[in-house]
């Protein structure tokens, strides 16, 4: 029985299933096959469609699509297959042709259809594309570039939709940067070294560091105006007293080339644009450090930032790294030297990128090999750790280096370490302990603390909004207690007709600025002295005593005065201590100013 070939094509808009006629002949003549893909007619003589399944919604598209990716098959990509494909007895003879192997694989364990990819089957995928509106009704060159467009862009808005806090592309751009920048700052150093070496040779022989010398050639310039002033000056720069005293030494004897004001210009112009591009690779070895502890911090803490940042970007991702096995971490970066020794049959590399790792360089000759090994066994473990944990902490990596560290002695002294199984179950301890501590300060951070106050377990609000109210409150409540003092001072005599009034008005002005001031004092503070509130809101301790003699001193004073002349009214000394005392109580307590109020009122 003659097989019968079928072609699976996955388009934005749909499934198409395509049977391919006179298989055998086609197979045995793929220059043909070629020829005709450019050429309607003839291709649709060897490619007939069987059946076309459009996608119901652009969400719909975009599963489908990501399933393929992945290698997945999906339950509507089977059953348009069991649909359209031929009954099961007949499944001995068909073929079905696909584009990626991995699909081909899902398809052929979840179907048990014979599945290709390679031969005749890419030039007849290539036709498809290409004559595809011929064969589907209704689909035109501008929907089908509409859906792809689409598509394409929710499939690449999906691929690239992460956490921003952890998002290992910047640490890619930063490790290849500053590998970028190490080469450059160099090269101008040289550059530099060269140009200043006309005009004072000696300095580069004492100033070795390629930083400290753009910093020493910027400073002096011509080394004709250089004095002893300036060694404090070159000794902030080179960190030494002896090699600045010897660059002033040097400049004195010199038998470098005299040099133009203009050309001095030109070398302290490009000593500050290497100044500057040091001082960017610095700041952008902290980033660097920073966004591998949000990142990988178990890998930053085992391996270092540097090569961590290295493997990720050698990777890809580091989803990609975590998906790798430890033999591949080991010589990951050593690809060249492992396909030449594979093809020369010789001795492959023992290490890649993790050969930058103190670890590899403190061991011995005889045990770089199996470190390297253990030392990549731990870093693909701290990877995956990194990348599928919720919570991130440093406790697993921190214990896998301590186990890296305990295999060198033990190695060098014959000390046996640790078993993995404990040491890792007291990092799994310590990471659920961290993890609960900071949930538990999340927690404590939303949750208001309680405070005892007139003996009651009251809420308090720490929010600055909350003790702001509480000022505008208590000042409001000085005011209304000024304003009662100056009723209760108008009802009580005054010392002399005409002199002590204006006197009594200006004391009474200056009391209640002050009773102002006191109150916006702690405003002005911002609030930070909360024991003053508290004093300020006690509720005081003479309570009816007080409200007693205060009723009796102003029923008296205003039943031997007639209220219609205040300005005959005598001031006696009881009655302003009356009117302290009235004044100081209604500030202690604020909540009584209405019982006062209106006992002054009926009088």
């Amino acid at each position: 029985m003659a097989q019968q070939m079928f072609v699976l094509f996955e388009h934005a808009s749909g499934y198409g299933l395509f049977k391919v006629r006179e298989f055998e002949e086609v197979g045995t003549f793929l220059p043909e096959v070629e020829a005709s893909s450019s050429d309607v007619s003839k291709f649709k003589q060897v490619v007939k469609l069987v059946g076309y399944r459009a996608f119901t919604s652009a969400a719909s598209s975009l599963e489908n699509i990501n399933a393929i990716s992945e290698g997945l098959i999906t339950d509507e990509l089977s059953a348009f297959l069991e649909t359209n494909l031929p009954k099961v007895g007949k499944k001995a003879g068909v073929i079905l042709g696909v584009t990626d192997p991995k699909l081909g694989a899902a398809i052929n364990e979840k179907l048990t259809i014979p599945v290709t990819h390679i031969g005749v089957i890419p030039e007849i995928v290539r036709g498809i594309r290409t004559h595809l509106t011929h064969f589907v009704k209704g689909l035109t060159n501008s929907s089908m570039k509409q859906t792809e467009l689409g598509l394409g862009h929710s499939y690449s808005r999906g691929k690239v939709k992460f956490n921003v806090n952890r998002v290992d592309n910047m640490i890619i751009q930063s490790i290849a940067l500053v590998d970028q920048l190490d080469k450059d700052v160099n090269t101008f150093a040289m550059r530099i070294k060269e140009w200043y070496s006309y005009h004072f040779p000696e300095l580069a022989k004492l100033v070795t560091d390629n930083y400290k010398y753009a910093l020493c050639a910027n400073f002096i310039k011509d080394r004709h105006t250089l004095s002893q002033e300036s060694v404090p000056k070159l000794e902030e720069f080179v960190m030494d007293t002896a090699v600045a005293q010897a660059i002033f030494d040097a400049s004195r004897m010199s038998m470098g080339m005299d040099i133009s004001p203009i050309d001095v210009m030109n070398i302290e112009r490009f000593a500050k644009r290497v100044i500057g591009l040091s001082k960017y690779r610095q700041q952008l070895s902290e980033y660097l450090k920073a966004k591998m502890s949000a990142v990988a911090p178990n890998l930053a803490t085992l391996i270092g930032d540097v090569v961590g940042a290295r493997l990720i970007s050698h990777a890809g991702s580091l989803i990609n790294l975590a998906k790798y096995p430890a033999s591949t971490v080991q010589i990951l970066g050593a690809e060249k030297a492992l396909f030449r020794a594979i093809k020369t049959r010789s001795n492959t590399p023992k290490y890649g990128l993790i050969f930058h790792s103190s670890f590899i360089s403190r061991a011995g000759p005889t045990n770089k090999g199996r470190i390297s090994r253990y030392l990549a066994n731990k870093c693909s473990i701290a990877c995956r750790i990194d990348c599928f944990t919720e919570n991130l902490t440093s406790v697993f990596g921190e214990r896998l280096r301590e186990q890296v560290e305990d295999r060198l002695n033990f190695y060098t002294t014959g000390d046996i370490p640790k078993k993995n199984e404990e040491v890792m179950s007291e990092a799994l301890a310590d990471h659920t302990a961290q993890v609960s501590l900071q949930e538990t300060e999340v927690e404590g951070e939303k949750c208001k603390p309680e405070k005892a106050f007139n003996g009651k377990v009251v809420q308090e609000d720490t929010s600055a909004s909350k003790r702001k109210r509480d000022r505008k409150k208590l000042k409001k409540e000085t005011l209304a207690s000024a304003e009662v003092k100056a009723e209760v001072e108008e009802q009580v005599p005054a010392a002399t007709e005409g002199e002590s009034e204006p006197a009594t008005i200006t004391k009474k002005k200056k009391k209640k600025n002050k009773l102002i001031a006191e109150v916006e004092q702690p405003q002005e503070n911002g609030g930070t002295n909360e024991q003053e509130e508290e004093e300020e809101l006690e509720p005081p301790k003479k309570k009816k005593k007080v409200q007693k003699e205060l009723n009796g001193s102003v029923e008296e004073e205003a039943a031997a005065l007639p209220l219609k002349s205040p300005k005959k009214k005598k001031k006696k000394q009881e009655g302003s201590e009356v009117v302290e005392e009235q004044v100081n109580t209604s500030i202690e307590s604020p909540k009584k100013k209405k019982k006062k109020k209106s006992a002054v009122e009926a009088n």
